[in-house]
């Protein structure tokens, strides 16, 4: 799915008096935009003039076509060959959806403009890429890991680089690409264009775009880590073992009609899907343990309304941009409180509205203090401990299978937030060259950067503010 592009807010201005140029503007025309988003219209000339940038931007906000349209322009404007085996402009994302969706959405602004598009990632097979990158292309979307195997191969050179954009920069850094995002920037040219976004500003991206960026120009449509104002947000007390239950409940709800589901593990958002799928919900799980086509039919599944839930983990669920998700749904708090507003941007996206619905066991206190305190919110909340209703859907659950119900739960604390200034190299140095590859994602990992790491965190259950009343599932 392309990146959102305003059509219905109060036109700052239009695509035409930015200065674009004609193919662009067809190319926009021609998908329906008109009028830009906010971050479109504050850094679209300030990116066509050649400036770095640094953006602080939600999902959703339209920030990829903040960049590839500007980008296209200039590399437009100054047609050359692309260097062999390398990149005019190259693209860094942490998943492989998101590397996709970026891809696309450079093809589809680009259309008229005869520019080539690659895209590498971990989960697909080398030789077409190494066939990519043999003549050169110019633009490259990559995830890091999967880029640092083909330099390592000597299959990438990206030292004629002339620009470089980091998109989702703060979720690159929880995945531990801290060296491999250095070693990549070392490679190239210092005479660049540096484009930076990020979601959230903590001190480790600071440094890091105090590092890469050179007088650049700050772009903010949001503060950070706040949520957005259309999302109906509503948190439900409920013990652990009755979330199933709720869950289901939820679904009886026709206004329902597509929800993503967020589960802090691989495997609880398996054990999930089966269990909606048993309750006759239709649902599918997404996950870097899935292969790159199991994950793109349950994402086409989804968009195509075959599906109504789409259980998923944070780092799978990055780039996941699709029409008319009606509610996101925190199965398990995240572990990292600015994630809370990376799951619930996946609703009420290009001016619609939303609903957020977020369950929170006594064990996950400690993790709603955290978010309250990032968000700087009190989130309306419900209980529904102790609820009869529930106790006798939990007595009368769907069966799943006995190998299902069997597998072991001691190992699957949930992605622990990395050390962002470490280097994640307990499966490989990140960097490692010598043809070691990693898969592409997750620092290093093949597993597509999510898989469980233990949790050790202290979770403190006092202070939670809370506005507890009985829960009504017509307002839901």
């Amino acid at each position: 799915m392309r990146d959102r592009i305003g059509k219905s807010l109060t036109p700052l201005t239009d695509f035409a008096s930015l200065g674009l140029s004609a193919p662009i503007l067809k190319a926009l025309a021609r998908e329906g935009y008109t009028t830009p988003t906010p971050i479109q219209a504050k850094a679209i000339p300030s990116v066509m003039l050649g400036r770095d940038l640094l953006g602080i931007a939600q999902t959703g906000t339209g920030k990829t076509a903040a960049f590839a349209l500007p980008i296209l322009h200039r590399l437009a404007l100054d047609k050359k060959p692309a260097p062999r085996k390398g990149a005019r402009c190259v693209v860094l994302a942490p998943t492989r959806e998101l590397a996709s969706q970026i891809a696309e959405s450079f093809r589809t602004y680009g259309a008229g403009l005869g520019m080539t598009v690659a895209v590498i990632f971990g989960g697909a097979k080398y030789g077409p890429q190494i066939k990519a990158l043999a003549t050169g292309v110019d633009i490259l979307v990559a995830t890091p890991g999967r880029l640092i195997d083909h330099m390592g191969e000597r299959t990438a050179d990206l030292s004629s680089t002339e620009i470089l954009v980091l998109d989702e920069a703060d979720q690159m850094l929880d995945l531990g690409f801290l060296q491999p995002i250095k070693r990549i920037v070392s490679s190239m040219s210092k005479k660049r264009q540096n484009l930076f976004f990020s979601a959230t500003m903590p001190t480790e991206i600071g440094k890091l775009a105090a590092d890469l960026l050179v007088d650049p120009v700050k772009v903010e449509v949001a503060p950070s880590a706040t949520t957005v104002e259309r999302i109906d947000q509503q948190l439900l007390f409920i013990e652990a073992p009755r979330k199933r239950a709720l869950l289901v409940e939820l679904f009886e709800d026709p206004k329902m009609t597509r929800a993503l589901v967020f589960t802090r593990t691989k495997r609880g958002a398996d054990r999930v899907a089966k269990y909606l799928e048993a309750a006759q919900i239709s649902a599918a799980a997404i996950h870097g343990d899935k292969s790159q086509s199991q994950r793109e039919r349950a994402l086409a599944s989804f968009k195509a309304g075959k599906v109504r839930a789409l259980i998923a983990t944070d780092i799978a669920a990055r780039g996941i941009d699709v029409d008319s998700v009606s509610h996101v749904i925190q199965y398990e708090l995240p572990q990292v409180p600015e994630s809370y507003v990376h799951r619930i941007g996946r609703t009420a996206r290009a001016g619609a509205g939303g609903i957020a619905i977020s369950f929170c066991a006594d064990d996950e206190r400690g993790l709603l203090k955290d978010i309250q305190k990032t968000t700087r919110q009190t989130i309306p909340t419900f209980d529904r401990r102790n609820d009869r209703q529930l106790a006798v859907l939990t007595a009368n659950a769907p069966s799943i299978p006995a190998a299902e119900q069997a597998l072991p739960q001691a190992k699957d604390h949930g992605p622990r937030p990395q050390n962002r200034g470490g280097n994640n190299n307990r499966r490989g140095r990140p960097g490692g060259g010598g043809g070691q590859r990693h898969g592409g994602e997750g620092g290093g990992q093949r597993h597509g950067g999510d898989k469980p790491q233990g949790q050790n965190r202290d979770h403190n259950r006092s202070g939670v503010t809370t506005v507890a009343t009985r829960w009504d599932p017509m307002k839901a």
